[in-house]
C-alpha cells in the first residue's frame, strides 16, 4: 500500500489554491519600489530615494495568545491587522516609517478560507500603513499544531534618516510624558485576560462583555491600532524626544527602554481613566493594581516624551489628527542604576 503527503496531513493542492487567492491581496499593497512578484524565492524592494543617510530599521513579532480568541470565535480577519500594526509601531518609536512586511503562518491543517482571512487582514493593514506585503510563508505542520489552530508571525523593515533616529539620548529630566489611547488590549496580556473572562467570570465569546454594549469576542478581538499616521509628521519635524510602544510589560517594562542612565519616569495614574474594559478585568480577576499596570497597557498604547515647550503645540496637532492626548507624567533624575518607573499616586 502506497502512502502520500496528503494522507500524511499535508495538502499541497490546497496550499496552491490558497496561494492563488493571496496573489490579489499581495498585489494590492505594491508600490513603486516593489520589484518582485508573489512566488519568488525572495522579495525584492528598492531602497527609496530622498532619505538622507538612510538607515534600515527592522523588527519581528507575533500576535501571541490573542490567537486563541480568534480560534474561539471563528473570526480570523483581525489578527493580521494586529500583527502589522504592532510591528509598525515597534519601528515607529525609533523614527522609522514602514517599507515592507513579510508574514509567516504555520497551521496544522490547510484551511484555505482561514488563510485567506488572515492574509486579508495583513494586506489591509499594510495598505493603511503604506507598506508593501513583499512575501511570506504558509507552512502545514499537522504533527506540530492542532488541526484547527495556527501561529502567526511578522517581519517588518522600515527606513529612517540617520539624523532622525529616535534613540532617547536627548531625553532630560523635566521632559513631559504625553499619552495616547489604546484601542483595547492590543496584543498583550491575553493569557491573563482569557483566564479572567472565561474561567473566573464564566463568560462565553457570544456573551455581553460587562459595562460594554458588545460581545466578549468583539472586545477581545479589537484591533491593535497603528499610530503611524498621527505620529510620523511629528517624527519628521523632530519634535519628539522619545516614543514608547506600551506592549508586554506595561509602562514599568517599556518606559525604561527609552531612558538614558540616571533618569526615571514618574507616572500620574490619576491623569487618565483606563476605561471599563480594564476595570472589569481588575475586578473580575481580583488583580492587584500594580499587576494590572505591569501586564496590560491600561488604555495608554503609546507614550511620547517631549520637551516642556513642545507640549502644547504637539497636543494641538494630535487633537487635529483625531487623538485625545493627555499629560501623564514626567522624566526625573534618579540615582545611578537602571531606569525605573514610579507612580505619583
Amino acid at each position: 500500500m502506497s502512502d502520500s503527503y496528503r494522507e500524511a496531513g499535508v495538502d499541497l493542492a490546497a496550499a496552491d489554491r490558497a496561494k492563488d487567492r493571496l496573489k490579489a491581496l499581495v498585489d494590492s499593497t505594491r508600490d513603486a519600489n516593489t520589484l518582485s512578484e508573489l512566488g519568488a524565492f525572495g522579495g525584492l524592494y528598492a531602497v527609496p530615494e530622498g532619505v538622507d543617510a538612510p538607515v534600515l530599521v527592522s523588527s519581528a513579532d507575533g500576535v501571541g495568545t490573542k490567537l486563541k480568541a480568534a480560534f474561539m470565535t471563528g473570526r480570523h480577519d483581525t489578527v493580521g491587522q494586529d500583527l502589522v500594526n504592532h510591528c509598525v509601531n515597534d519601528i515607529l518609536v525609533q523614527g522609522a516609517r514602514a517599507l515592507f512586511f513579510l508574514d509567516y503562518l504555520a497551521t496544522g491543517r490547510m484551511d484555505e478560507s482561514v488563510v485567506t482571512d488572515v492574509v486579508t487582514g495583513v494586506a489591509l493593514a499594510c495598505r493603511e500603513n503604506g507598506c508593501a506585503l513583499l512575501g511570506g510563508e504558509t507552512a502545514q505542520m499537522p504533527d506540530f499544531y492542532a488541526e484547527d489552530e495556527y501561529d502567526l508571525a511578522g517581519f517588518i523593515v522600515g527606513i529612517a534618516p540617520r539624523g532622525g533616529i529616535i534613540d532617547g539620548t536627548s531625553i532630560e529630566a523635566g521632559n513631559v510624558l504625553v499619552g495616547l489611547r489604546s484601542s483595547g488590549l492590543h496584543t498583550n496580556g491575553y493569557t491573563l485576560a482569557r483566564r479572567i473572562v472565561f474561567d473566573r467570570m464564566g463568560l462565553g465569546v457570544d456573551d455581553a462583555f460587562p459595562e460594554l454594549d458588545r460581545s466578549v469576542g468583539d472586545v477581545l478581538l479589537d484591533v491593535h491600532r497603528s499610530y503611524a499616521r498621527q505620529l510620523l509628521p511629528l517624527v519628521r519635524d523632530g519634535v519628539v524626544r522619545g516614543l514608547v510602544h506600551n506592549t508586554g510589560g506595561g509602562l514599568p517594562g517599556n518606559l525604561p527602554r527609552v531612558l538614558p542612565g540616571g533618569l526615571g519616569a514618574v507616572v500620574e495614574r490619576s491623569s487618565w481613566a483606563p476605561g471599563p474594559l480594564f476595570d472589569v478585568l481588575r475586578e473580575g480577576g481580583g488583580v492587584d493594581r500594580d499587576e494590572m499596570y505591569r501586564v496590560f497597557n491600561m488604555g495608554a498604547g503609546m507614550v511620547l516624551v517631549l520637551a516642556p515647550d513642545r507640549v502644547d503645540g504637539v497636543m494641538e496637532r494630535l487633537r487635529d489628527a483625531g487623538e485625545s492626548p493627555w499629560v501623564m507624567g514626567e522624566i526625573e533624575a534618579v540615582e545611578a542604576g537602571d531606569p525605573e518607573v514610579r507612580y505619583a499616586d
